[in-house]
């Protein structure tokens, strides 16, 4: 089957998109909200892209509905700071109930009663189930697209991961146990994925 993007319509490059381009990261993103509660939203446009300095991406669309941007980008275009989180299997519920959309200002965390916990080294706290955060400041955003699609680029300051998923290997290098992490990827519609079979191929030298 061949698939001719020209003229497409743009739903329809979406579910052909997030249904091939697979398994992805979920980015469950906390900010601040305008009264400094906390807005927390999964995005699965999200990867890292550089290292030096170390910045990842999420790309965030508008609101259906009223066609206005995200509560995510306002808060970290006003405010500056985030924290993006790795989720795993058990909070796949709550990641999924953070989706709903409420009104500008209104905390997912008031509905899913998630405990935050201070994340040192970041303004922001994190998720405390989490196994993975990330404190992020803002670097830059960049709009593309006829929507358009705010692709926010964040620095990493510093990383929190759970002593259960870390370890030192024999070389005495900091490594972590990624089915211990046990994330979620997204699929395509209402399907995540979890973690299978785990092998290793040496990579060429």
């Amino acid at each position: 089957m061949l698939i001719d993007f020209d003229g497409l319509d743009p739903t329809e490059a979406y579910h052909i998109l997030t249904q091939t381009v697979i398994p992805r990261p979920v980015a469950w993103v906390l900010s601040e909200n305008p009264d400094g509660d906390f807005n927390l939203a999964p995005f699965s446009f999200f990867t890292p892209i550089t290292s030096n300095p170390p910045l990842l991406m999420i790309s965030v669309g508008r609101k259906p509905a009223e066609g206005v941007a995200k509560d995510t980008r306002v808060n970290i275009e006003a405010r500056k700071h985030f924290v993006v989180h790795i989720a795993h299997r058990d909070l796949a519920p709550a990641v999924t109930e953070s989706s709903r959309p409420l009104p500008h200002g209104e905390s997912e965390l008031d509905h899913l009663g998630l405990e935050l916990a201070p994340f040192e080294g970041s303004p922001l706290p994190r998720v405390k189930d989490c196994h993975v955060a990330l404190a992020c400041e803002l670097y830059d955003i960049k709009e593309i697209g006829a929507a358009p699609q705010s692709l926010i680029f964040g620095r990493v300051t510093a990383a929190w991961v759970a002593d259960s998923v870390a370890r030192y290997d024999e070389k005495s290098r900091l490594s972590f146990d990624g089915a211990a992490i046990d994330p979620i990827g997204r699929l395509g519609g209402s399907e995540y994925v979890t973690f299978g079979e785990v092998f290793k191929i040496p990579r060429p030298t």
